[in-house]
């Protein structure tokens, strides 16, 4: 790539992150997913190398990511939207991968996992190494300033940027946070704001700029992959390497941040001290709110763990105690979100996606503490495994527990015994949302009928009765091979009624 090209890259890339600010940046999710999703795969496809056409079995791809964008604008479904939409980003990015001539269909799994690490290592890096082409930034190797200063500064460029996000999720979640951040910086982070919204439009034409790369100038390690799974090539590695220094300075700093909100939580959520006089909000108000932000917060910790596990060049002991104070920091900011979802289940009861929230919880609360096995003892290339064994257990888990009959029980139980329901919160039961439930909360809503109040009990046994005619007369159900246990349990449980 040379210079005007460079500049070429940038310039779209900064017109992405205007156009996905406009679009993303208080619009709910719809028409304008399918937008973003295009013009991304259109840039892409613009700035592929001349001459380069991708793979024939990889025309799928691009059309797959446009398929499930625009479902983000037909289904009216927040879960099935939020799905629709990581997928999409996932089929855009493999879609800009192929746009650059490599071939992606055609690979085995593992060299398609290894693929995606690479994606999101030029998605993460990829501007620097751009913008230095473009003579836009400097090259800290051709610096004047002192050699033992490099690393710091290099440390520097990864961290802030990492901080930045993690302190927009903490600022989102929690108001206490978002305050104390407009008193220490001098500026709010806050979306809505002017300096949040020129930070959000970089933060999107960073990553912009690091895909777009991809789709300029390939993955150079990817030509090394394995095409086949029963073909040999020498091994995929990371294409960037990560000192001791500059690894500690991206830990301290994201401890620093962590820890700040680690240190809010203690002294609010925890502690109980006075959070009208420091947010301007109740305290069941302020708890109540803030779990998903805070998930994806210990997603990302977990991330920026295991791509330092895997690039750095030599670990010391203080970049391990700077790495296992992240793991504990995270591992609060995790109790945390649990926390505030139990009050906001005490309050309004339970749904299948607060169960799932919970479900996730856990789940990650079993890989920080695998991670930190791992991370004492060197090995942090077995965490595919010991994930993938978690996230077994955590599926046959939820299998056993059966969502929806839990669901049900749950708020059942809050309607025949009020007391466990949190003050101010919601005491009626849904009878609406419970009809949409699947067939497996039947057999304790039919248990339940005769403890619950006449009113409710009249709601439930309207839509019970919905419901047997609904497995009697579905043509669907009647077909031998179409037996489930669960609609089996449905319909004795349902003959049972007057």
């Amino acid at each position: 790539m040379d210079r005007s090209a460079a500049r070429r890259l940038l310039a779209i890339a900064l017109a992405l992150g205007l156009l996905t600010d406009v679009l993303l940046d208080g619009p709910a999710p719809g028409l304008n997913v399918l937008i973003a999703v295009s013009a991304i795969l259109l840039a892409g496809w613009l700035l592929r190398p001349r001459g380069t056409a991708p793979d024939r079995l990889d025309a799928w791809l691009p059309v797959t990511a446009v398929v499930l964008a625009a479902f983000v604008a037909v289904r009216g479904d927040p879960f099935i939207a939020f799905v629709d939409l990581m997928a999409a980003l996932v089929f855009t990015g493999a879609a800009v991968v192929a746009f650059s001539g490599i071939a992606v269909t055609r690979r085995s799994a593992s060299a398609i996992a290894m693929l995606g690490i690479l994606t999101i290592e030029a998605s993460t890096i990829g501007a620097v190494r751009v913008a230095r082409v473009a003579h836009v930034a400097p090259d800290l190797r051709l610096t004047r300033l002192p050699a033992r200063f490099t690393p710091l500064l290099r440390g520097l460029a990864f961290a802030i940027p990492i901080a930045l996000i993690f302190a927009s999720l903490f600022a989102s979640a929690d108001p206490i946070f978002r305050r104390g951040a407009s008193d220490l910086l001098g500026w709010r982070i806050d979306l809505g704001d002017l300096s949040g919204r020129v930070l959000f439009v970089l933060a999107c034409s960073w990553l912009a700029a690091g895909l777009l790369s991809v789709a300029a100038n390939g993955i150079p390690a990817a030509a090394r992959a394995s095409l086949g799974a029963s073909a040999w090539t020498e091994p995929v590695v990371p294409t960037i390497r990560v000192g001791s220094t500059e690894a500690i300075v991206v830990l301290v700093v994201i401890d620093l941040v962590v820890g700040l909100f680690v240190a809010l939580q203690v002294a609010y959520l925890f502690g109980g001290q006075d959070t009208l006089a420091a947010a301007g909000m109740s305290y069941s108000d302020y708890a109540r709110r803030g779990f998903f932000e805070l998930v994806a917060a210990v997603c990302l910790a977990g991330g920026v763990v295991v791509f330092l596990e895997t690039t750095i060049l030599q670990r010391s002991r203080a970049y391990l105690a700077a790495l296992l104070a992240l793991l504990a920091l995270t591992a609060v900011v995790l109790v945390s979100a649990a926390f505030r979802l139990r009050l906001y289940q005490d309050a309004y009861g339970w749904t299948e996606l607060r169960f799932y929230v919970l479900a996730t919880i856990l789940t990650l609360a079993a890989g920080l503490a695998l991670m930190t096995l791992l991370a004492i003892a060197a090995r942090m290339h077995w965490l595919g495994h010991g994930l993938a064994v978690i996230a077994v257990v955590a599926l046959i888990a939820a299998n056993l527990v059966a969502p929806a009959a839990f669901v049900a029980t749950r708020n059942v139980e809050r309607v025949i015994d009020p007391s466990l329901v949190a003050p101010g919160g919601h005491t009626g039961l849904d009878a609406s949302y419970l009809g949409v439930l699947p067939d497996d909360a039947i057999p304790v809503l039919v248990a339940a009928l005769p403890g619950l109040p006449p009113r409710e009990a009249a709601n439930v046994l309207a839509l019970l009765r919905r419901e047997r005619l609904t497995l009697a007369e579905n043509p669907a159900y009647a077909n031998p091979a179409a037996w489930n246990l669960g609609r089996e349990r449905a319909r004795a449980a349902l003959s049972t009624l007057p």
